[in-house]
């Protein structure tokens, strides 16, 4: 009898790019002899892709680990690594405060985390590596992607703004941009594998050609995005309104496949407090794009996100944000009460805003953009839409006898099951019939279903018997030499 395989989880907080990442650690495990855990039993290898936008992100990573210490104490071969932008930032703390963790690896280098552990496991203490700058393109690493029809693609990765509230640009570096030719390449591979949907993935996603020298190198992509044939749906996300410009707008508009949504972080309508922020437009140039993209695309979707509270912002300044909502009228908002990133210059800012002024203009934020969505959804009543069927969307479908999906414009669709059978992956035409604030519903019979290559890989995927990777003994790496082949609410991270 063969040694059994070790199993992993991998555990993300954060943004899309994180999600990305863990995508990449799963292959990268997988591809060294590791089985993902099922839900019985304590995994052999817990890994902690971390987040470190948020005030209390260390509190929840501690939290976990000690949590895990004593499920250690009795599974001996257990091993522990943390990763992502915390570990970027803190460095030997990690060790410190749980002397039990195996692996602390950066943003930049998680391409070593299979040798890393190896290397934990031969000599019996903690290995801390934390690379400066980016070794290896996350996309050109092995994945084991959670869906069979849609995928992240980066095409960058850092950030060259200087936001006052965000410590990304810190722990991720500089922008870098992936050769177009290589981008489209792994979207034609990807496309290969049964992939109908892809979503364009950057720290700054339409700023991609600022290292390239070329202005419009985000337009130009998404029209080549266009001519790849089999592929349905592009999306992007997250853009900055300063990057924003006429040839993207025209690029969505006419390239087929792009899909008519748009997820343009506002963060604030008070000029005063984007000065402060160092955000690099303000209410009018935003409210511009937005005008413009629905002169060119009406029935575009456009969310948002949204800090209630900076410091030193005032009554008048937060009614500007409200008025700039009204004005937008977004889809939907991802609104967050300010906390302090530490390391981040608005940290130190004086003018803190008390705790309960900020929640009084939180709640009343979040009243009005319910209020919206919900007026914005009830256009849609009456709409036949073609619906891409979705796994694990809607929480209450077995009870309901309901299936989900998205919509085009990527507003979340409840609709009631077919007659006949329906994969994740293929997509059904539907009539709306009620609206809410989050979600839409179909509560009529389907009027097609149409079966696609993305239900044939999702269905090829759960016939296959769970493969059995080779085992690789990776043993002691030599200093710097990396590995073979070295997205919370999804933008709620406030970094764009």
């Amino acid at each position: 009898m063969g040694e059994s395989l070790r199993t992993y989880k991998v555990v993300t907080h954060g943004c899309q790019m994180n999600v990305h990442d863990s995508e990449r650690l799963a292959g990268l495990l997988e591809d060294a002899g590791y089985a993902k855990a099922g839900q019985e039993g304590d995994p052999d290898l817990v890994v902690f892709n971390t987040c470190a936008v948020r005030e209390n992100a260390d509190n929840k990573l501690y939290g976990n680990l000690g949590q895990l210490a004593s499920v250690k104490s009795r599974h001996k071969e257990m091993q522990i690594a943390v990763g992502g932008c915390l570990a970027q930032k803190d460095r030997d703390t990690i060790v410190r405060r749980a002397p039990w963790v195996d692996v602390v690896f950066g943003t930049h280098n998680i391409g070593h985390l299979p040798a890393l552990l190896e290397r934990a496991r031969i000599e019996q203490q903690a290995q801390v590596e934390i690379l400066e700058s980016l070794e290896t393109f996350p996309s050109t690493l092995p994945t084991r992607r959670e869906s069979a029809y849609a995928a992240w693609v980066a095409i960058s990765v850092g950030c060259n703004n200087t936001c006052t509230f965000c410590i990304v640009p810190a722990l991720r570096g500089k922008e870098e941009d992936r050769r177009p030719g290589d981008v489209l390449s792994e979207i034609e591979a990807l496309v290969g594998e049964g992939v109908i949907e892809v979503t364009l993935l950057g720290q700054n996603v339409n700023a991609y050609g600022s290292d390239l020298g070329d202005r419009e190198a985000f337009s130009k992509l998404l029209r080549a995005c266009g001519r790849i044939e089999g592929l349905e749906r592009v999306r992007f996300t997250s853009p900055h309104p300063r990057d924003f410009t006429d040839d993207v707008i025209a690029a969505m508009a006419e390239t087929p496949n792009v899909m008519h949504q748009l997820h343009m972080p506002l963060q604030s309508g008070s000029d005063r407090v984007l000065r402060a922020m160092k955000r690099s437009y303000r209410q009018e140039r935003f409210l511009g794009i937005i005008r413009k993209v629905r002169e060119a695309m009406p029935d575009a979707a456009i969310s948002t996100d949204i800090i209630v509270g900076f410091p030193g912002e005032t009554e008048e300044d937060f009614e500007e944000t409200m008025h700039t909502v009204r004005e937008a009228r977004f889809t939907n908002a991802f609104t967050f009460q300010y906390s302090k990133r530490p390391g981040t210059p608005a940290a130190e800012m004086d003018e803190q805003v008390p705790k309960a002024v900020v929640q009084a203009r939180y709640e009343r934020l979040v009243a009005l953009q319910e209020e919206i969505s919900w007026e914005e959804n009830k256009k849609q009543v009456g709409r036949r839409l073609e619906i891409l069927v979705a796994e694990g969307e809607g929480k209450k479908d077995d009870r309901t006898d309901r299936l989900s999906g998205r919509a085009p414009d990527n507003r979340l669709v409840h609709f009631s099951r077919p007659a006949e059978p329906v994969r994740p992956g293929d997509t059904v035409t539907v009539e709306i019939t009620y609206a809410a604030p989050h979600h839409l519903l179909a509560e009529g019979p389907t009027l097609a279903v149409r079966r696609t290559r993305a239900g044939d890989a999702w269905e090829k995927r759960q016939a296959a018997p769970a493969a059995k990777p080779a085992g690789v003994m990776l043993g002691l790496p030599g200093i710097g030499a990396p590995a073979p082949l070295a997205a919370a609410p999804a933008n709620g991270c406030g970094c764009d």
